[in-house]
């Protein structure tokens, strides 16, 4: 089993950074690559960003391509996602997931293992 908790989520005006964290804890021991995903009021889980194992591989939703960073740090077992330049249509709760499978994915149902998520809210 992996726990995943996340942090970092906050109140930001718009054209703001922040920086969220995905600790995780558990089987960090086996190999597994993670994600980010956002969750508006009355829309869908979509996906955000995601990380092979080897932290080499990462993909972007096109929305936020450019300005979010996602990386991670094995020797922390945690993942982080910068995100600079926020919009208000970037207010959302942000869950960290992962999976037990080293490459990277954008499919949300690829993912076995969720966090509680953090309250991201950029203001106009």
């Amino acid at each position: 089993q992996l726990l995943l908790v996340e942090s970092g989520g906050g109140l930001v005006q718009a054209g703001g950074s922040l920086r969220l964290s995905c600790a995780a804890s558990g089987r960090t021991f086996s190999s597994y690559s993670m994600g980010w995903f956002r969750q508006a009021p009355g829309k869908e889980r979509e996906f955000v960003a995601a990380i092979s194992w080897s932290g080499v591989t990462k993909y972007y939703a096109d929305s936020v391509k450019g300005r979010f960073t996602i990386s991670r740090d094995k020797s922390k077992n945690t993942m982080y996602l910068q995100m600079n330049s926020l919009k208000p249509e970037d207010t959302a709760v942000y869950y960290c997931a992962a999976r037990s499978y080293i490459g990277a994915t954008t499919n949300i149902n690829d993912y076995s293992y969720w966090g509680q998520g953090t309250q991201v809210t950029v203001s106009s």
